[in-house]
């Protein structure tokens, strides 16, 4: 896919692995429009840190699923221990 509908389902994409991402990490959600927010910049976030440890999320609807679920499960970790410190 290419263009404005590739970057429409990539957005969808994130924005869901993020909600579940929040669902799993129920204490450290964010609500639904946070947490899509977290999954959408947490896909690449996801990307890199699969490739770190060697697993390849590889391309298409579920690679990219588990990139932004990964990804936006680490970013509210993250965020959690930020809120936590003020």
């Amino acid at each position: 896919m290419s263009g404005l509908i590739g970057l429409t389902v990539g957005l969808a994409i994130g924005a869901a692995g993020g909600n579940i991402a929040g669902y799993l990490l129920k204490n450290k959600s964010l609500g639904a429009v946070w947490n899509s927010v977290v999954g959408i910049l947490g896909g690449g976030l996801g990307y890199f840190t699969l490739g770190l440890i060697g697993i390849g999320a590889g391309a298409g609807v579920i690679g990219s699923l588990v990139a932004s679920l990964v990804g936006g499960a680490l970013l509210l970790f993250i965020i959690s221990l930020v809120r936590k410190k003020t």
